[in-house]
């Protein structure tokens, strides 16, 4: 990767930092029913309503930047060559759904077998193949990301002689769907997050150069009023403009770091940026069996107050270390022994041969 385009490569990677974190914190902290009234409960509720304020800055930059960076593929590539570049996505929502329906599968049965799940609720719970099938193809789905990112080029390849007007309707949706959610929360993920990966891919490089000439102390008080506006927007459930100021935000921030000390093909978030699909696949059978061990320990009281504490405050950040070691070390196994064939796609593999 050229080093212009290192700074944007961390910002992936903190991404899927805030990914890791963000299931982390949803298949533990909830499930902690030891925890008596003090310190350590309230350490659990901060990081439930932290991962909750953090939605608005998670995703919608993901999306985008992977809209920018098939900008390309969407106006200059043909179908024919898109097909074996671009839309390989499904072959891994695929082969990854069912590895991590068939670990979880397992874990849970060997974990926590009292534990109750809900079928329907995700395709690494379902109880049948048939349930399964449907469950991914509602995008009910860990891997929704993947799964999104195949509908979404098509889509806005086909549809990219209509832009604006896409992308107008696109905005109502976002809104409308905050307070009229569809019953499915993968499709309703999918669906939130098409505008982002839309401005990326159509948008993205009028976006950039706008981010770069931008200066915030230019313009103090619009600014300002922006902040405020997408905040109040933000508590009445329409947080599509708190998203859209995040993504400019945080693009500026990495710009201008990358400018005062430039990013390192060997930095943490690079080097994560660079491996999102083996980290995003791999983690979540990693931190349901990491949780589910942590859980049957702390709820049993295994463990003195002074430790469940110290792991309250730190355990999202292990689960991050663990599950980014874990994929880096998955990656290199692949590339050892099967050409990479589980985060690579195919046709880059049959190029290479």
């Amino acid at each position: 990767m050229k080093k212009k385009q290192l700074w944007i490569n961390q910002i992936k990677g903190l991404c899927i930092c805030l990914v890791v974190i963000y299931h982390s914190v949803i298949t533990f902290y909830p499930h902690l029913t030891a925890l008596g009234p003090g310190l350590n409960q309230y350490i659990a509720k901060l990081w439930v309503y932290l991962n909750l304020y953090l939605a608005p800055f998670r995703m919608p930059v993901f999306f985008f930047i992977s809209g920018y960076l098939i900008t390309r593929y969407i106006h200059e590539v043909r179908w024919r060559d898109s097909v074996d570049k671009r839309l390989w996505s499904i072959f891994y929502v695929l082969l990854w759904g069912l590895i991590q329906w068939v670990a979880l599968t397992y874990l849970n049965q060997w974990l926590a077998p009292e534990l109750e799940r809900n079928p329907a609720s995700n395709a690494a719970y379902a109880d049948s193949l048939a349930q399964f099938a449907i469950s991914m193809a509602k995008a009910s789905t860990s891997l929704w990301y993947l799964y999104a990112l195949l509908v979404y080029f098509v889509m806005f390849k086909a549809l990219r002689r209509y832009r604006i007007p896409v992308l107008m309707v696109l905005m109502g949706i976002n809104v409308i769907i905050a307070f009229v959610p569809l019953p499915w929360w993968g499709l309703n993920s999918v669906v939130r997050n098409m505008v982002y990966y839309g401005l990326g891919a159509w948008f993205g490089p009028l976006l950039m150069a706008w981010m770069k000439d931008f200066r915030f102390s230019q313009r103090p008080f619009i600014c300002a009023g922006v902040a405020m506006a997408s905040l109040a927007l933000y508590f009445v459930n329409v947080p599509l403009v708190i998203s859209l100021v995040s993504i400019v935000v945080i693009l500026r921030v990495f710009y201008l770091l990358n400018g005062w000390r430039e990013a390192r093909e060997d930095g943490f978030l690079n080097v994560v940026g660079s491996n999102t699909i083996a980290i995003y696949t791999t983690h979540r059978i990693l931190i349901e069996a990491i949780s589910l061990i942590m859980i049957a320990r702390i709820n049993s009281g295994s463990f003195p107050d002074s430790l469940v504490l110290a792991i309250l405050l730190v355990y999202p950040f292990v689960s991050l270390g663990v599950c980014t070691l874990a994929g880096l070390g998955f990656r290199k196994l692949s590339v050892a022994l099967f050409r990479d064939m589980f985060f690579s796609p195919p046709a880059k593999i049959a190029a290479g041969s």
